[in-house]
């Protein structure tokens, strides 16, 4: 699902204009967005657990070449299913 059938989809449950909805999905995206980036983790009951979580650097190796990079700390970004959502999505219904 793409952000602009988000949009579509909030058009026809709300029936506020188009433009009205895109506002609205965008600006939900920019608070995670900007919370996540303050290393803030993000909970929405019923669905998931945004995680910001810092890899320390470490040794690698270039799979082409064999040779021994070093692989610089970073931030990455984990989600977790909370449980109603994981128990809905293995229901058999």
């Amino acid at each position: 699902m793409t952000k602009i059938e988000i949009v579509a989809n909030l058009y026809e449950k709300l029936g506020y204009s188009k433009r009205d909805c895109a506002n609205i999905v965008d600006t939900f995206f920019q608070i995670i967005k900007d919370s996540l980036a303050k290393e803030e983790n993000v909970k929405i009951s019923g669905f998931g657990n945004f995680i910001v979580k810092k890899k320390k650097e470490r040794r690698g190796r270039n799979p082409q070449t064999g040779e021994e990079i070093k692989i610089a700390e970073r931030k990455v970004l984990n989600f977790r299913l909370s449980q109603v959502f994981k128990e809905e999505l293995n229901s058999k219904k």
